[in-house]
């Protein structure tokens, strides 16, 4: 793919991105709404709304982003794109959770929010495992561990959906305001800027980049991944007003779980090898601690009614904690050296 911005200065690059970062945060605030809006209007229950629908819609950003960042050749980008932003969506979901009452927020969470939160975790290990191992093996150019990604994916959603809580009468009779055909086109229409924007953020932290001399690697995880997690912010924080915990929580977990599948996608359009194969120790420490707090969110979710509110709360802030100190050690990994 054409890098509509090779060869421009830094100023423009840092002007695009910024502008191509606001484009995702307004338009992915609308494609939570409008996601939303069809998953109320079919009547499905919110862990599936929030784990197929919203997860999606708030996961186009990274979609595009990871695409064109293998179709320019910067296959770091896309990794820590994908692991950076699973490593945000935990840190969301226990601001939220924080802000939103810590165990009163987390009692609203339906407990087959754990198929997914398994899923999650297993599918994020996976890459971990992958990424370190680098194995070599292609199924028509597509490497096998994208393949069983996309299995491991496909299993996981289905006993999702199987075991997943009825709809209430209040979700399925919520009014939307909007008719169904106006949610597809309006869904749709912002789905196409977000992709747009997507590509610009892409092509513009590919020059930052190369024009900084900062790891492609470390962007991806401390940048892009948040720029592209704002979607996920606006949409768990407006859940949480709603006192939808369950749409928020499922939201965040389920964008963890297609972020994932994304290099298995981005596989397909990667020429040179296999994206998960060109992890740096940057993407390592990402990756473990995305998988981490994973798995502590879980075991917040199974014991918040063992655990009084004190420990919820001190576990939610220890989240918050690993995430600030793996930023910054990816930080001082990928400064350029003089």
């Amino acid at each position: 793919m054409l890098n509509l911005l090779s060869g421009v200065g830094l100023p423009v690059a840092i002007v695009v991105f910024l502008a191509s970062a606001v484009a995702v945060v307004f338009l992915g605030t609308y494609l939570a709404r409008y996601g939303d809006a069809l998953a109320s209007l079919t009547g499905l229950g919110r862990l599936f709304v929030g784990s197929i629908l919203v997860a999606l819609a708030t996961s186009l950003p990274e979609v595009s982003n990871n695409i064109t960042a293998v179709r320019i050749d910067n296959p770091q980008l896309a990794l820590g794109d994908v692991l950076g932003s699973n490593m945000f969506n935990i840190l969301i979901l226990a601001v939220v959770a924080l802000i939103f009452g810590g165990k009163r927020f987390i009692q609203r969470v339906a407990p087959e929010q754990g198929y997914l939160i398994v899923l999650a975790a297993a599918l994020t290990g996976l890459a971990v495992i992958f990424s370190l191992f680098k194995s070599g093996v292609t199924v028509w150019q597509v490497g096998l561990s994208s393949i069983i990604v996309l299995v491991v994916y496909l299993v996981g959603m289905w006993i999702v959906y199987e075991r997943r809580p009825a709809a209430s009468d209040e979700d399925a009779d919520e009014e939307t305001g909007i008719t169904l055909r106006r949610a597809w086109v309006m869904f749709s229409l912002v789905s196409v800027g977000v992709i747009i924007s997507g590509i610009l953020l892409a092509q513009s932290m590919d020059q930052i980049a190369h024009e900084t001399g900062i790891s492609s690697g470390v962007l991806g995880i401390l940048a892009v991944a948040l720029v592209t997690s704002m979607p996920e912010i606006s949409a768990t924080f407006a859940a949480a007003r709603l006192g939808a915990a369950d749409l928020g929580f499922a939201g965040v977990y389920g964008s963890c779980v297609f972020n994932i599948t994304i290099l298995a996608y981005a596989d397909f359009f990667y020429r040179k090898g296999v994206v998960v194969n060109t992890a740096e120790l940057e993407h390592y420490i990402a990756g473990i601690i995305a998988l981490g707090l994973i798995v502590m969110g879980g075991l917040l979710l199974w014991g918040r009614n063992r655990l009084p509110q004190s420990a919820i709360l001190a576990g939610l802030s220890l989240m918050l904690l690993i995430t600030v100190a793996g930023s910054v050690w990816v930080a001082l990994l990928g400064a350029p050296s003089h």
